[in-house]
Formats: structure tokens, C-alpha cells, sequence
């Protein structure tokens, strides 16, 4: 069965697809599966064994400039429609992902309109099924995969990323997010980078643009560890892998250490951990409860910044200090702090 999954964009959405393609693969014994994803993700879907073809996207890129790029546009579509599949199933419910499917050659399938994200999109699909949008976003797109080819979905989960790797004594910090209501502060990491090293473990620090480089500076400042500028994901993958751990904020890289199987800690405060934390079974979650706007899903904290280093800001983290937080990764990992009496 030949089938087309579109799943663009980001990067925590495209790992929530991966159990979902390993549970149809196991369920779909002839299943020949294409993905759609933004270039800069392709390498997530190559590295998926179920995953036989995957036909990168450029729409960030494009939409800078849609004259300019139509001869690229052109391509990808010819490249698209150079197949015909038993089903095309658009797992983004967005309208600028329908309108992939829908160009695609085979049958559209995707969310009804109350379960997409836009809910304009299902009117590009030819079949529709609903699902909660209370649910996790993991187990939503293991429900449509499961509604759309047939099969009863499990409550299993796996990512098909896993590696087989020596774990070096080394944690990999994910502290860069496009949310100022989800960062953890500086002094923060600081701490917990303090407290990992007297735990005899060197800290790994990606850096995917300028501030979060120096960060990473202000993070190590002379703690045992190393910075990744701008790493190709490949590479940070591979260099993940050996990891034997990673404390991420609510970001995209947090989901991939997940996905590659790395016990995770995870820190939520603005954000629903029920609906989009990292996912699987050596996931501990780290949330703030304290504050009746918790999660307020905002991209900006409401509350006025006081100015003062020794308060924690955004206030929903307030509780989360590095004690906590590294509390929860040893009971998480069943790790010994080796620091003298």
C-alpha cells in the first residue's frame, strides 16, 4: 500500500509522527511510505526504518519569496505527482498542508473540521476522522493513522530512532525556545550545570543561532562541557545519541532526545505538558501548578518582569529550581550525585 504522509513543520510535530509510522508499519505489512517535510526536518523521517522515500519542502524558504522560488516549486510538485498513492494522508491539518495533499495524486485523508488544527483544511479531504483535541498530540496522530488505514490504535509508543550506543557521562541541556514565556532562566542553568558537573557529568550545550550561543557561553562559563554552534542535525543527532541524558525546556530538540530514546527531564510552565510534553517512558515532567494561569499558552509572560536576579521569571517556574529539576533526573535515571561529603 502506497501512501503519502504529509507532515511538514515543526520540529516537535514531526517526532509526534514517528510512533504513529511505526505502529502502521507493523500493522500494514506492504506499506510504502513517503513523507512530505520541510527540508531542514528530512533528516528525522530518513533516519525511520518504515520510511521509504522523503520529498523535502521548502514553504519556509518559499514563502520569503513565492516569484522567485516558482521554478523550485514547480519541481517539488512534478516530484509530488510523479506517484500515485492508495492514500494521502495530511497529519498537519493545516491549510498550506492540504493543499499539499491535494495536489498529490490519491485520495485525501485527514482530521474533520473540528479536530484539525485549521479546520478549514478538511475541506480538501475526501475522508475524515474525528479526534480529540484534548489528547496528546502523540496519541492524535497515532488515532488518525489508525482511523485512515484501519487498524485499532495501542497505547504503545515508538519512535523508531532509537541507537544503540555507549552513553558517554555527558547531559545534553536543550535551553533554546522561540518562547520568552518557556525559557528557564540563566542563573537557572548556571545552577543545574554546577550540580551536573559535581555529579561527574560534562554538559552539552546546542546553540542554533547567536543569543542562544551566548547563552550557552554564560551557561558553561567555565564548567566541564562543550557548545554546538549551529550544529547540522545529523551531527547533533549522532552526537545526542551518546548522551546519557537531556534536561530540555519545552522545544522541538526536547522531543528528539525522546524520540531517541534518552531519559528526558522536562520543564513546562506556560505550556500544557497533557497535550504537547515530551512523550514515552523515560519522560519525567517538571510543571508548575502554582499559579491559577498556569498554562496560559501565551508567547509572552502577562506578569510585569520585577527586575529582580533573585526571582525567578517567568513566575510559573518559580518552583522549578535546579534542585528540583535535578532531583527529578536522578530519581528519573537512578543516578548517584558523586560529589565528596
Amino acid at each position: 500500500m502506497k501512501v503519502l504522509l504529509v507532515k511538514t513543520s515543526s520540529l516537535g510535530d514531526v517526532i509526534h509522527a514517528l510512533p504513529a509510522v511505526t505502529e502502521a508499519a507493523q500493522h500494514v505489512p506492504d506499506l510504502e511510505l513517503t513523507w512530505v517535510v520541510e527540508e531542514g526536518f528530512a533528516e528525522i523521517p530518513a533516519r525511520h526504518p518504515a520510511v521509504k522515500q522523503v520529498l523535502p519542502v521548502a514553504v519556509r524558504r518559499w514563502r520569503r519569496n513565492w516569484l522567485g522560488a516558482r521554478q523550485e516549486i514547480g519541481r517539488f510538485l512534478a516530484e509530488l505527482r510523479a506517484e500515485t498513492y492508495d492514500l494521502v494522508l495530511d497529519s498537519q491539518g493545516l491549510i498550506k498542508s492540504a493543499l499539499i495533499a491535494l495536489a498529490a495524486r490519491g485520495p485525501a485523508a485527514g482530521y474533520d473540521r473540528h479536530s484539525a488544527r485549521e479546520g478549514m483544511a478538511a475541506a480538501f479531504y475526501r475522508q475524515h476522522s474525528p479526534i480529540g483535541r484534548d489528547l496528546h498530540a502523540v496519541m492524535r496522530q497515532k488515532l488518525l493513522f489508525a482511523a485512515s488505514l484501519g487498524y485499532h490504535c495501542s497505547d504503545e509508543v515508538d519512535y523508531g530512532l532509537a541507537q544503540q550506543q555507549t552513553a558517554e557521562r555527558a547531559l545534553v541541556f536543550l535551553h533554546g525556545t522561540t518562547w520568552a514565556s518557556k525559557e528557564w532562566p540563566l542563573a537557572c542553568w548556571q545552577q543545574l550545570a554546577t550540580l551536573a558537573n559535581a555529579g561527574g557529568y560534562d554538559i552539552l550545550l546546542p546553540a542554533g543561532n547567536d543569543s542562544e550561543a551566548e547563552r550557552a557561553q554564560q551557561i558553561l562559563a567555565g564548567r566541564q562541557g562543550r557548545i554546538l554552534e549551529k550544529p547540522p542535525l545529523g551531527e547533533l543527532m549522532d552526537l545526542m545519541a551518546r548522551c546519557a541524558g537531556a534536561i530540555s525546556v519545552d522545544t522541538g530538540l526536547g522531543h528528539l532526545a525522546t524520540a531517541m530514546n534518552l531519559p528526558v527531564t522536562g520543564i513546562f510552565g506556560a505550556t500544557d505538558p497533557r497535550l504537547t510534553a515530551m512523550f514515552g517512558p523515560k519522560v519525567e515532567v517538571v510543571v508548575s501548578d502554582h499559579l491559577p494561569c498556569i498554562p496560559c499558552k501565551k508567547r509572552e509572560c502577562q506578569y510585569p518582569n520585577p527586575g529582580d536576579s533573585s526571582t525567578i521569571y517567568p513566575p510559573c517556574l518559580d518552583k522549578t529550581t535546579p534542585e528540583k529539576v535535578w532531583q527529578a533526573f536522578q530519581l528519573q535515571t537512578g543516578s548517584k550525585d558523586t560529589r565528596p561529603d
